[in-house]
């Protein structure tokens, strides 16, 4: 007969003395738990003590938390939360100098228990820390130690970061101006300081008057990766609060101060591979940079503006420089409108008109401007070589430059904030100054050869649009690492190449609609499905990390879950950095049997989506999100790192219970198997022989491999 679902069985340790072994029942109050563990080795004043978790993080175990010790838990009895933050906080106001850093450095490490923090910080335990800082008096580990402990507890949101001293600013803002400091402290005064900024309007001032990017640069430019990240993190900060007049300043600064040279050379082209919070911050101050041209996209020409009409001339006379300007104000006004025809503009005889749509705005016509001077010989033979085709066939330039620019700014999606756990940067616009219009430049070549390869005409324009997309979107995909290997890439991705694509990818929908074909599709189905099956279940024993919420980004942490090779346990546990390769079972010390998963739940309905916080309303996480709910009315809540883990996940989850597999990654691997069966067979019915077929191409082949029998 089971247990009672309310009774876990714990062992309880304390120091000198054998565990104790017990059955806690759920539904008794903790403290008479407590009582009765204290009775049993005879220890008083059981109001005096708590339990913890005797592995892992240690944390305090509540009456809100106690539902999630598991069966063969091991607990600590520890002095209480209230008795332990008073005694550090009299110890580290002690005069001894070791025992004021063994509390700090027991403090640092509980800092980080919110049972423990809510307790230290009511008895202004914060406010001591503060003034430990701002005294001067500590330095190296003590030092370390008291700023870890103070991030911890600032992290808990309890305390407003309004209320910091303009003398701790200045204090943490020395550790990071100072050229020889020690690598701890500048990591945790880095920290601190980026929290600031992100976290109060007010502390923004003041940081900013301490800190400039033009310090921080120094930091890129050393071998310690963590600290980079820091840095490019509070750069990032500073970036994303700036005032909107303040922001095109920063970018001038960093600009003059060759931060972007210094982030390929050091950074991205450096000796160590990119983990995954410096992918992100170099996103981030992608993301950021791009967003400084919004204003240029939402700002609509003028029809009547002089001087932005200028650069309207300015682009007809370098295209059509050789011709002579005619006499006489009709003859001049007739040539213009002649001219601004050939140019590809839509309104001939005010192309100013055509600049009022946002966006693109004016953003389309710095491209184009960017593109007559800098490249004006390509910039000539496009208007050119299109003024002499017939009508019908001609690119109209000017009508191109601007959709295309429209699509450029979708694509990068200029103007939106960066997305929370998004590592997507593209490293070639980090090697050179103008990535934006080189990137342009690139573009309206290709869109003038895709035009004459597809022999378009004025109506096909959406139909290239469409094509030139897809064209760059791919070419994107492969992360080109600088702009000339963008235009290899694009070199083979032509039209003919796209319409291979397109026809690949369209095969599985597109043919064998035939009775006897689909019931062959029919038949095959069932065993291609449980091929797939078993890769899911294949890749849950493998296992993956994911990255808890909650947690600052400059102090990752992680937890990894994995299922059992016999198909009966998930083991989940925490991890103190990304793993490389697989986590044996015996590092992960917590399991669910999945005799007691109830369900899955996906997106908006699991419990850790409801929560309201700016991260939980983000559309990319929450599509990440998934659950598993198990008895007794308890969830394992996930966020997968990317959307082909979520597919995995949530399909091999799926199958584990007996239940549809329905992602997308499913319809498309069945699809493409299915395909690829039929195939063979058919050409098997008509004799021919052909090689062995290699498996499907995976999406991500690390993690994807399947074992197939195709005779």
């Amino acid at each position: 007969m089971p247990p009672p679902v309310d009774i876990v069985k714990v062992a309880i340790e304390w120091p000198g003395a054998n565990a104790q072994l017990i059955e806690m029942d759920q539904k008794r109050p903790l403290s008479s738990i407590i009582r009765e563990v204290c009775d049993g080795w005879s220890l008083s004043g059981s109001e005096q003590f708590a339990l913890r978790y005797a592995d892992g993080p240690q944390l305090y175990i509540t009456e809100q938390s106690r539902g999630d010790i598991k069966n063969g838990t091991i607990l600590r009895l520890a002095i209480s939360p209230a008795r332990a933050a008073r005694q550090l906080l009299e110890r580290i106001q002690s005069h001894s100098i070791d025992a004021r850093l063994e509390a700090l450095k027991e403090l640092a490490k509980l800092s980080a228990d919110p049972t423990f923090a809510a307790e230290f910080i009511n008895m202004e335990g914060i406010g001591t820390l503060a003034r430990l800082v701002e005294s001067g008096t500590h330095f190296g580990e003590m030092l370390a130690f008291t700023l870890t402990a103070f991030l911890e507890l600032m992290d808990h949101g309890i305390v407003s970061w309004d209320l910091i001293s303009i003398s701790f600013i200045k204090q943490i803002a020395g550790y990071v101006n100072q050229p020889m400091v020690d690598v701890s402290i500048l990591q945790r005064s880095l920290a601190i300081l980026e929290s600031m900024v992100l976290n109060s309007h007010s502390l923004y001032h003041r940081v900013a008057q301490e800190i400039t990017v033009g310090q921080l640069i120094g930091h890129l430019q050393v071998s310690n990766q963590e600290i980079q990240t820091y840095a490019i993190a509070l750069i990032n900060a500073l970036f994303l609060k700036a005032p909107e007049d303040r922001r095109q300043e920063m970018a001038s600064t960093l600009a003059q101060k060759h931060l972007r040279a210094i982030i390929l050379n050091h950074v991205i082209r450096g000796n160590r591979p990119i983990k995954a919070e410096m992918a992100h911050q170099l996103y981030v101050l992608q993301v950021l940079t791009f967003n400084l041209l919004e204003e240029r996209m939402m700002t609509k020409m003028d029809p009547n503006d002089q001087a932005q009409r200028d650069i309207i001339f300015e682009l007809r006379r370098i295209a059509f420089d050789g011709e002579s300007d005619p006499t006489g104000t009709e003859k001049r006004k007739a040539t213009y409108t002649k001219d601004y025809k050939m140019l590809g503009f839509t309104n001939h005889v005010n192309p100013a008109v055509d600049f009022t749509q946002t966006p693109p705005g004016m953003l389309a016509l710095d491209n184009m401007l960017y593109l007559a001077k800098v490249h004006q010989d390509t910039y000539i033979r496009i208007v050119l070589e299109n003024s002499s085709r017939e009508d019908k066939h001609e690119c109209p330039f000017g009508r191109c430059a601007i959709e295309l620019t429209r699509m450029l700014c979708e694509i990068l999606q200029v103007g939106e904030l960066p997305n929370e756990g998004c590592n997507d940067y593209h490293p070639m616009f980090f090697t050179h100054d103008r990535a934006w219009e080189e990137f342009f430049c690139v573009c309206i070549q290709l869109l003038n050869k895709t035009w004459k390869e597809m022999r378009a005409t004025a109506e096909d324009f959406n139909k290239v649009m469409q094509v030139v997309r897809e064209q760059i979107t791919r070419a994107l995909a492969m992360k080109p690492s600088s702009i000339d290997q963008l235009k290899n890439k694009l070199r083979g991705l032509n039209y003919s190449e796209i319409l291979r694509l397109r026809q690949s990818e369209r095969m599985s929908q597109d043919d064998f609609h035939s009775p006897p074909i689909i019931e062959l599709r029919e038949r095959i189905q069932p065993e291609i499905l449980e091929l797939i099956k078993q890769q899911r279940l294949n890749r849950l024993c493998e296992g993956s990390c994911f990255r808890k919420l909650g947690n600052r980004r400059r102090q990752e942490k992680f937890w990894f879950c994995r299922l059992s090779l016999n198909h009966k346990v998930l083991h989940y546990g925490d991890l103190d950095e990304s793993p490389q390769g697989e986590v044996p079972f015996e590092l992960l010390s917590d399991k669910i049997p999945v005799s007691d998963i109830k369900s899955v739940l996906t997106g908006k309905d699991c419990p850790h989506m409801k929560e309201k916080s700016a991260l939980k309303q983000n559309k990319e996480v929450l599509e990440l999100a998934f659950s598993v709910l198990y008895d007794p009315d308890e969830t394992l809540n996930f966020v997968a790192p990317n959307k082909y883990e979520y597919c995995i996940w949530t399909d091999g989850l799926c199958a584990l219970l007996g239940r549809e597999m329905g992602s997308d990654l499913t319809r498309s691997d069945l699809d493409t198997l299915i395909s690829m069966e039929m195939k063979l067979r058919l050409l098997d019915l008509e004799n021919i022989t052909i090689p062995e077929a290699p498996p499907p191409v995976p999406k991500e082949p690390s993690s994807y491999n399947f074992t197939y029998n195709y005779s």
